[in-house]
């Protein structure tokens, strides 16, 4: 059964999925940003539930939250984050291991096999990590970059879950994006933000298809008319779920979480609205 992984479609049922049928095919880039607080993890592991598998999920948040969203284990499987593997290969440098250059040539490999997780359901998943090294992200970021191209035509999808603010555009992980979903929260400072990831993205030339706009469970029907009438493209707000906070008190995965709760129909509602390829 080479090249087969169970997938669960999100009703209790679980589907045989070919891996390497996406071999050749571009993958759909989504990246999901927004202010720090505003649900973006929440919303990339509550859509990973129903968008069509396999799926590569980059969390680029230094909290690292979005594993025990999913219920994944990293240290149980030896999954290293892309920092700490490279705090590892830069501290055996200097006691004479390999020699740090070929070491970073070979970092797309090492990020592969050694800081992917493969679970059972055809989600994937690569963190950063939190910094250990002196100075920015820049180096595990540019490492990343490298590496993720030579990744994408195994998946269905991708998607990156940012850290809060905008400078990991600056970063620029991916440049080419599909889909942006911006997660807000009924806050004046939301509509700066999406003023200032257009001046961005545009500076930069990171392209994308689709702009989205997502109000998170603190909009009421009065604050959600001013982004409605923004100008970009409104899906809709996450209902507020009170089984989000108990599983992630609890460490269940939000996978888990019941086809008829407010927070999986609303996000399985907002995906609907889009192209994007979803169960």
């Amino acid at each position: 059964m080479e090249g087969f992984a169970l997938s669960f479609t999100g009703k209790g049922i679980w589907i045989k999925t070919k891996r390497l049928e996406n071999e050749g095919k571009m993958a759909e880039i989504i990246v999901s940003t927004g202010r720090g607080g505003t649900g973006k993890s929440t919303f990339v592991a509550l859509a990973a539930k129903y968008l069509r598998p396999p799926i590569l999920l980059i969390d680029l948040d230094p909290d690292e939250s979005l594993a025990d969203m999913l219920g994944f284990d990293l240290n149980e499987h030896g999954i290293s984050t892309v920092s700490d593997k490279l705090y590892a290969i830069l501290e055996e440098s200097k006691t004479g291991g390999q020699a740090l250059s070929f070491e970073l040539e070979n970092m797309a490999s090492t990020i592969e096999n050694e800081c992917l997780y493969k679970a059972d359901n055809g989600i994937d998943l690569i963190v950063l990590g939190t910094k250990l090294t002196k100075g920015c992200y820049c180096t595990p970021d540019d490492l990343l970059k490298n590496a993720v191209p030579k990744m994408l035509k195994g998946y269905c999808n991708v998607v990156i879950d940012s850290p809060a603010g905008l400078e990991h555009l600056n970063r620029k992980v991916v440049s080419e994006v599909d889909d942006f979903f911006v997660i807000l929260d009924p806050s004046s400072k939301s509509l700066q933000h999406i003023g200032r990831i257009k001046d961005i993205t545009g500076e930069l030339k990171i392209t994308y298809k689709n702009f989205y706009l997502v109000a998170n469970h603190g909009f009421n029907e009065e604050n959600q008319t001013y982004f409605e009438d923004s100008g970009e493209t409104f899906l809709g707000k996450i209902e507020f779920d009170s089984d989000v906070e108990k599983y992630n008190l609890s460490a269940q995965s939000l996978l888990n979480l019941p086809e008829d709760s407010p927070a999986s129909l609303s996000i399985k509602k907002l995906l609907k609205k889009t192209d994007i390829s979803t169960l």
